[in-house]
Formats: structure tokens, sequence, C-alpha cells
């Protein structure tokens, strides 16, 4: 397997999510030949300051970049939009208004928010291999399994204790590295645009191009007086990095070089046929029918409260980013024909094994397998999918869960029983509805039998007598010493995970076949590839992809340019919608075309750009790239024309949706008037 992935190059400029360590073997050639002027050394070294020491995992689901020697740092305004959320308040409303701290002291912790570097990859594959090598059966393999990433986790960080260690599997289980990274958990809000301009577009124009939204906000790191990572302290100082990237104001061309460094979290371009229709049939289908119910009942309510509305604008958002995208794929997979275009790479994979009886014997019944896998487990796929996105998406039910955990302040602040109440009828009603009886909790039982069959009745009366309907019922409650496990809501927690516990097995047993088969399935294919060797499906792990600043045509007669400028914004203005409502102040700079330095050479100012990178979920804040490693533009967005990317990437269509950076530059200067921070920047003009 090592010796295919480094024997090969890639099959295609403009496609894949590369691995760090691998870019002088496999891609740097091609990337120079592109327009690249970095060496690979400049941009991953496990001895010297690199690139990648400029570029973090935000939060876990979200990439940033170091843009100062002070540890300021840019991401999207979504990436960062929870923190926002849970920092405002009525009186405070950043989301609304948006946010700059004009002085540190102004910064506000963002609680709960972690920013992890990347220290470096070691390849353990065939350290793991022999290890296991003498195995004598299944246990005593795992057993020696286990042992041995433990020594070898342990060893990575014995020299230093601020590092973490993990070791993660690649080509399903064909490859496995060893990563330290190193993490910090003061991390502090600096600013903001209102989502007026962060959000601008809203679902709308979520996975649309052409695009006008200024996605990005600001954070800075802090750590310790050594330079470390520590909990959060006002004695606690601004982190000097190892490296931040330089931002370039020369802005971008069509054909330009533009590469993306980030942390894209799950792609499966592996995927088997019957994959693609569980994938677009169930997963998808029942997601996006559930979760439009559920954001109605949400929007209503926060359009009619502006206490409710900031307490579910980031549970909306979160909801209604995967219900626009899975749209999406599943009409490109019909109009990209993915379901068949998949079946006939399994036909030519079968075909190849076939004339040679040792590929017959290693991988010979592996897309059969997976396959079938597949078909037999669709009724409790279909079951657990229902009960993750209706039953088990009432938060009411999370409740006690949380209060196990002691978190029911953060809870509360963000809780509206009236909202949920009216999403449990709903819910209830939808899985009664969808899913055969044999899978219903005994409640539905209770519901006939005590409530006339009223689900409406049934709810009101759970939410009248649980005390996990208030802060002031639950404080009441534990202050008097009362039993929490006698709350009905605690029954019906009980009574779901018996209907999950039937489901669960099924569903583990099958994922544990196809992993098996998935693995003989993909080291076939790379085989089969040969020079062409692939990547592997994105993990959240840091990836690198390199492109060109490019233009599309999504259909015949129509084709869209590469940028977009703040003159669009005006023309998408609607003051009596909240997804087009453009600040006055920023139309006041519009008019008066005050866009400092930050104007393209015809006046007009900047907002997005596209690129073909490939990206996905995760890469969200990564930063653009251009051919000296210069800050250009954020990422944070894919089309709709190629929302089928994660499965197979189609170099006509597929393009990532970038915030420009002197966009974000002319935002934070002229709109929020905190020019101040762009002083420890390191600006080339």
């Amino acid at each position: 397997m090592v010796a295919i992935l480094l024997g090969a190059m890639p099959a295609k400029a403009d496609e894949g999510m590369w691995l760090l360590p691998l870019l002088e073997k496999l891609n740097i050639k091609k990337m120079q030949e592109m327009g690249c002027k970095l060496s690979a050394e400049d941009i991953y070294s496990i001895n010297n300051s690199s690139l990648k020491d400029a570029i973090v995992h935000f939060g876990g689901g979200c990439t940033a970049e170091i843009v100062s020697d002070k540890g300021l740092l840019f991401t999207n305004h979504h990436c960062g939009y929870g923190n926002i959320q849970a920092l405002s308040t009525v009186e405070h409303d950043y989301l609304k208004d948006g946010y700059w701290a004009m002085n540190l002291k102004e910064e506000l912790p963002a609680k709960g928010l972690t920013v992890t570097f990347v220290d470096r990859f070691v390849d353990v594959t065939e350290r793991l291999n022999k290890a296991v090598a003498k195995a004598k059966d299944p246990k005593d393999y795992k057993k020696r399994w286990d042992k041995e990433i433990e020594k070898i986790k342990a060893e990575a960080v014995k020299a230093d204790p601020t590092l973490d260690a993990r070791v993660t599997s690649f080509y399903n289980n064909n490859m496995y590295l060893l990563i330290t990274t190193r993490t910090f958990k003061d991390i502090r809000f600096v600013g903001a645009p209102p989502s007026s301009i962060g959000k601008f577009g809203a679902d709308t124009d979520n996975w649309m191009w052409p695009r006008h939204t200024g996605d990005f906000s600001v954070f800075r790191i802090y750590a310790d007086k050594n330079n470390n990572p520590a909990e959060y302290s006002e004695e606690n100082v601004p982190y000097t990095p190892k490296q931040s990237l330089k931002i370039s104001l020369k802005g971008v061309k069509e054909n330009d070089y533009a590469m993306i460094i980030g942390f894209p979290g799950r792609t499966t371009r592996f995927m088997s046929s019957e994959e693609a229709k569980e994938t677009q049939k169930i997963n998808n289908a029942i997601s996006i029918y559930v979760r439009g119910e559920k954001q109605d009942i949400w929007m209503n309510d926060m359009l009619a409260d502006p206490k409710v509305r900031i307490q579910y604008s980031s549970k909306y958002a979160g909801s209604s980013n995967g219900w626009k995208k899975w749209m999406g794929m599943n009409e490109t997979f019909d109009k990209l024909n993915i379901v068949e275009r998949r079946a006939a790479e399994e036909r030519a994979f079968n075909e190849w094994v076939a004339a040679d009886p040792k590929r017959v014997e290693k991988y010979g019944t592996a897309v059969e397998t997976i396959n079938n896998a597949i078909k037999e487990r669709a009724e409790y796929a279909y079951v657990y999918r229902y009960i993750t996105e209706t039953l088990s998406a009432i938060e009411l039910i999370k409740a006690p869960a949380r209060a196990k955990r002691g978190g029911m302040d953060g809870f509360f602040k963000d809780y509206s029983a009236s909202t949920d109440r009216k999403l449990a009828k709903r819910m209830i009603a939808i899985y009664k509805e969808k899913v055969d009886a044999k899978y219903h909790p005994a409640f539905f039982a209770t519901i006939d039998s005590e409530f006339g069959g009223s689900i409406d009745a049934f709810v009101d009366n759970l939410y009248d007598n649980s005390v996990y309907v208030s802060k002031e019922k639950y404080d009441a409650a534990v202050a008097a010493g009362a039993d929490l496990g006698n709350d009905p809501v605690e029954d019906l927690r009980a009574q779901l995970h018996i209907v999950s516990n039937r489901i669960m097995p099924k569903l583990l047993a099958s994922s544990a076949k196809i992993d098996k088969a998935k693995k003989a399935y993909v080291a076939g294919t790379l085989e089969m590839m040969g020079d062409n060797a692939s990547y592997p499906d994105a993990n959240s792990t840091m990836r690198l992809t390199y492109s060109k600043v490019l233009p599309y045509s999504p259909k015949d007669a129509v084709i869209y340019d590469y940028i977009t400028t703040l003159d669009g914004v005006m023309e998408k203005e609607d003051p009596n919608n909240w997804e087009f409502v453009v600040p006055a102040r920023l139309k006041e700079l519009w008019k008066a075309k005050d866009f400092g330095p930050y104007a393209l050479e015809n006046g007009k100012m900047p907002v997005a750009f596209l690129c073909n990178g490939d990206i996905t979920g995760g890469n969200s804040g990564s930063p653009v790239l251009n051919d000296k490693g210069e800050l250009i533009g954020l990422a944070f967005d894919g089309n709709w024309e190629a929302m089928s990317g994660d499965v197979i990437f189609e170099p006509s269509l597929q393009r990532c949706i970038n915030v420009d950076i002197r966009y974000v530059l002319f935002i934070i200067d002229k709109y929020g008037k905190a020019g101040y921070l762009l002083d420890e920047m390191n600006i080339v003009k």
C-alpha cells in the first residue's frame, strides 16, 4: 500500500484533499507547474516553522488561520456563530449588531472554544501490522493492536506534556498515521460583522453562486506566560505563534493559482452504489423532510420573539445547513447519475479482479459484501434515521443527560419550553406516521390508552409536569432533594433507549461487515489505479488542495463570473426580508465609494470569488492562499450544482466559494472602525 501511494502522481490537478507529509512525493511538482512558488518544506516541515503552523482546527468542526504575531485569527462567521450566539443577550445582541473589541480588555472569553495546532504526522502502519502479525485470534489481535497504539501515543507525548496524540486510519484502514497536536483553551472573541453582512442571504443564498456574504469572524488565542496552552485566566497573554500568514491586497484574477489548507470533515469518494442509494433515499430524504418541519416551527417563534431568535439562531443554522446541502445532493445525484456511475465503477473493478486468481482471493467478494449488507440493513437504517431526526431531536428528552453532566445553566439559557413543546408534538406525530408500530416506544400505547390518542394532550401533560422545562422548576426540585429519576421525561428516555437498543446491534454488525469489505475494496481500487492512486477520504485531518481561480457554466447559455462585488449586495437588498437586509452604514460606504485600498482596479468593492479547490464541511474558514502562500480569502461554501462532491468530484462544475480578504479588511477597517487590528497584521500591498 505505501509503495503504491509513494509511487503515484495525482490524476487531476484540481481534485484531491492531499496529506501534507506526502506533498514532496505526490504533489509539489504539479503544484509548481501550476504556479506555486513554495517548496513542500515551506508548507509542511517537522523541523522548522512552516505554513501549516499558521493553520488551526477551530472548535473541532472548522478551520482558522493565524494572521498576526499576537495570536489573532480569522475564521468564518458561521464557524464563530455558536460562540457569538452564546455571548449574545437581548441587551447585547452581537449576532444582530456585530461586535468589535477596541482593545485587548474588550475581547470576550468564548467558553468551551478550543483551537488545535498540528505538530506532526508519523506513519505507523508497518509498526502496527508487525505488532499483530502473530495474533492467535480476533480477541488477541485487538488486544495487541490496542496495546501498541497506546504505546505509540505514550511515546509521542513523553517529552512534551503540552502535546496530545492519536492514531488515525486512512484509506479505509489501509494506512495509519500518528498525529500529534497542541490544543489551546483560552480563546477570545475579538469581533464580527452583524449577521446582515456575515450571514447575508442566509438560507436562500446558502450553497449558491453568485454569493455576497461577508462570512468571517475574528478571535484571538491566549496562552500562559510561557506561551503554553492554559485554561482561561486573566493572567494569560496573547499567544505568540510559530508562524502567521501574510495578507495580500493584490487580489485574484482568472487562472491565478490558489491553494487551501484546512480540516475537511468527511467525504465518501469510495462509496458503493448501494451506499449511494441509502444516502439518497433514506438518510437524505428523511432528514430533508423532518428538518423542514422542525425549522418552520423554530423560525416562526424566532421571528416572533427576539429572545427565542437568539436562543435558536445557532441551532437553526446548524440544522438548515445540512438540510439544504442534502436537498442539493439528492438533486445532483439524479442529474449526474451518481448511482449508476458507481455501479459502473464496481463492474470495472470486478472485471479487473476476475482477471487474476490472486486478486480474486483478496478482493473477489468485496463489492458484493458491501452492497448486500447495505440492502440487509435498510429497515434498521430507516428507523434509526427517523429516531435521530424526530424523537431524539426533542430538547426536553435530552435534558436529563445534560443534568447528569452538570450542564443545565447552558441548556436553559438557550431553551424555550414553549417552542420545544410545539416541536415535540410535531416530531412524535411524524414518527407515528412514518415508522412501523413495531418500532414505537411504549408511550405511544399510553397516548392511546390515557389520552384518547391525542399526541397534543400527552405532550402538554409531559411539559406541564416535568421539572426540566424551566430553570426555576429544576432548581427548586434540586433544592428540595427531589428524585429526578421519577421525572416523566426519564421514562420517555428509557423507552426510547429500548427501541434504539433493538436497532443498534443490527447496524453495528452491518457496519463491521462493511468496514472489513471496504478495506479490501479500497486496497484493490488503489492497486488497480496504479500510478493514478488517489488521496484518502477526508476525516477531519489537515489536508491541502490546489486549484485555479475560475468561473463556471452551470447550464446551457449561463456563465458565472469568478468574482462578485458590493454592487451585488445592493442589487439583492430587500428591507422586508430579514435574509437580505443591508446595514445603513454599508450603504453609505458604497454610495460614497469609500473603499480605501481594498477596491478593484475598476473602483468596485470585491466580496467573494471562486476557485476549483476540492473542499467539504470542515474546510469552512480555511485560508485560501496565493502562489506565495499569502492569504487572499477564506473558504466558506461549495456550489449548488456540485452537491454530490463529497462522493464524486466534478471538475467542470465543482467550485469553492471564498470571501475575498479585501472585503474582510474593508469591513473591519471601514465598517467596524476597528482598523487598529490591521496594524498587527503583515499586509502585503
